[in-house]
This record gives C-alpha cells, sequence and structure tokens, in this order.
C-alpha cells in the first residue's frame, strides 16, 4: 500500500473509533453541577459483605487522625493513575448510555490482582466514588455496594454525552496502609456537546441557599478556604453532620482532572465547631491553573453540593455570583 493510502485508511480508522465513543444512542445520587434534583437517601450503602471495622469517628480519631497523611500527599493530588500504590483501579463498565440507568461496576485489586475485600472506613463509609464530566459541569459524590468478592456497584445516569472520569477514594485495611485515590475514564454514548468551564465566581446558589467563598487556592503552598451557607440571605448555623462532618469539599483541576480531597477544620461534637455558617478547610493546589471546587453540605435532611470555579495562581477569583446549569449549584441526594 502506498504512503498517502496508509494514512488515509489510518485517518479513517482513528474517526471510526472516536465515532463509536460517544456516537450510540440519544442525546443516585443526583447529578450536582447540572442542577437535576434528585430524591433524599438514593445513596448505596455498603452491603453485608463489609468488613465491618469500626470508622474514626468511633474510635475517636475523626478528622484529625489522617489530616496529616492527606496534606503530604496533597501537593501531588490524586486520580491522575489507575494504578498506585500497589492498588488498581478495575472499572467493569467502561461506556454507558447518556440520559439512560446503568450500573457502574468495579473492583480494587491488589499487587497480586486479588480483590481487595477489607477497607478502612473514612467519614462513615469504606470507599467514596467520584464521577465528574470532563468539561467539570456534571458531578456527583456517590456510596457504592461492596459484594462479598469485592466487586462495587451501584445504579448511575449521566445526563449528557462525552468524557467522564471515575475516582475511587479509599484507604485498604492492610496495616500503615495509605489513603489512595485512583481515577479511570468512563464514556458516556451519544450526541456530543462540550461545554466551556463556567465562570469564576465566590458565590454559589442552590435551592434557595447562597454560599459564599473566601481564601485562596495557592499552588504549592497551603492556604485557607472558608465557606458560608445562608438561606435567604441569613446565616445557616443549624449546618447537620454529613459524613462526619459539616461540609466536604472536592477539588478537580481543569484540564487533566487532578484531584483534591481536603478535609473540614474540626469535627461535629468535638466542642469547638459550630454547626455553621462557616466551614473551613485547608487546601494545597498541586500547580497553577483553574479548578473547579465542590461543596456538600446537609441542612433539614438534604445534602446540597454548591460549585465554584477558582483560578490558583496566575490570577484572582471572580466577584460575581453564578447559578444554573453553568454555575455548577444542585440538590444531591444522598
Amino acid at each position: 500500500m502506498q504512503t498517502g493510502a496508509k494514512i488515509t485508511a489510518f485517518a479513517a480508522a482513528l474517526a471510526a473509533t472516536f465515532g463509536a465513543a460517544y456516537g450510540v444512542g440519544q442525546g443516585v445520587d443526583p447529578v450536582v453541577a447540572d442542577g437535576r434534583p434528585a430524591s433524599h437517601d438514593t445513596h448505596a450503602e455498603a452491603s453485608s459483605g463489609a468488613s465491618g471495622a469500626p470508622s474514626r469517628a468511633d474510635e475517636g480519631g475523626g478528622h484529625a487522625e489522617h489530616e496529616p497523611a492527606r496534606e503530604g500527599r496533597a501537593a501531588q493530588a490524586g486520580g491522575l493513575q489507575i494504578t498506585e500504590g500497589g492498588y488498581t483501579l478495575d472499572l467493569r463498565t467502561r461506556r454507558i448510555e447518556a440520559g439512560r440507568p446503568a450500573d457502574l461496576r468495579f473492583t480494587i485489586r491488589d499487587g497480586k490482582g486479588r480483590a481487595v475485600t477489607s477497607y478502612q472506613r473514612e467519614h462513615d463509609k469504606e470507599l467514596h466514588l467520584i464521577v465528574a464530566s470532563r468539561d467539570l459541569v456534571t458531578y456527583r459524590h456517590l456510596h457504592p455496594a461492596r459484594a462479598a468478592d469485592g466487586t462495587w456497584s451501584i445504579p448511575v445516569e449521566l445526563p449528557r454525552a462525552g468524557g467522564y472520569r471515575v475516582f475511587a477514594d479509599f484507604t485498604p485495611a492492610k496495616k500503615g496502609a495509605e489513603n489512595l485515590t485512583l481515577g479511570a475514564d468512563l464514556a458516556a454514548s451519544g450526541p456530543y456537546e462540550p461545554k466551556d468551564l463556567p465562570t469564576p465566581a465566590r458565590t454559589a446558589e442552590v435551592d434557595g441557599y447562597q454560599v459564599e467563598l473566601a481564601g485562596e487556592l495557592r499552588p504549592g503552598a497551603s492556604g485557607e478556604l472558608e465557606l458560608t451557607v445562608l438561606r435567604d440571605a441569613r446565616p445557616v448555623t443549624d449546618l447537620e453532620p454529613y459524613l462526619g462532618a459539616y461540609g466536604h469539599l472536592v477539588a478537580l483541576r481543569s484540564g487533566d482532572l487532578a484531584y483534591l480531597h481536603v478535609h473540614p477544620h474540626g469535627e461535629p461534637g468535638d466542642g469547638r465547631t459550630e454547626p455553621g455558617p462557616g466551614i473551613s478547610f485547608t487546601a494545597t493546589a498541586p500547580s497553577a491553573g483553574s479548578y473547579r471546587l465542590f461543596l456538600d453540605f446537609k441542612h433539614e435532611g438534604v445534602v446540597r453540593t454548591a460549585a465554584f470555579t477558582v483560578r490558583a495562581g496566575a490570577g484572582e477569583h471572580g466577584e460575581h455570583g453564578g447559578s444554573g446549569d453553568d454555575g455548577g449549584s444542585g440538590t444531591h441526594g444522598h
């Protein structure tokens, strides 16, 4: 075959491959960033095959017990590798159809290829699963169920076609094991319409709540972030514990979706931490760039998520508020 013909054939094959990824079909936990509400208590709990190990809160350790380890890893970020520290995320579900429910299934394997069946419980769960679209408009924080053979599964429905990243945040029960965040790609088929990263903003709105962001995300150095929750412009002072805290914050870097899972200062019942309106965090950005912050908070029995776009390093936060689909806020029905 002539060189020109070979190049033409290769280009055609490549186009067919990418077309297959998004060309099938039409185009839970809730979608958080695209504004679709979901009912309360849709997270699946761990099955009877769980290890039953006591939570850190039960042991009296709480967040402070593993905060240093996470801070040490923060500058490196996580979720960029499918294998790390001798563990691998074996994602069984690689493609689903946008707008249709499907079971998301995966297994965590050790260095010998065996399914991991014993985990430490952190924030009341053995494993936290994050699913985010590549454009960071759609986001979900899920808690799948684990079967006795180590297979995790949870129903999921993704509203838009395109590329997604799946993050498994967990700590094996093995003595001395560190917390890991492994990542793998997931495709949702259907007509693909990418969206721009939402504009930086210091205020996000969700279901009548306003969440205000203060502080800076700093590259290569720890920075303080404080998020203040208001409803109808009045401070919310009775936030409820959710997964052992008054708030959970996940940061994803635009572009490669590097993952930062930061923790709040203090915890419910420690005698120092007030249940709102402010929730404070320490976070370190691994580099300059744009990031998307997702805050989960619980009030009156419902978990909601407020989302922000921020810039670390070259540039400050935007000064105007964001809401609606591109503002990245929504109800979180855990």
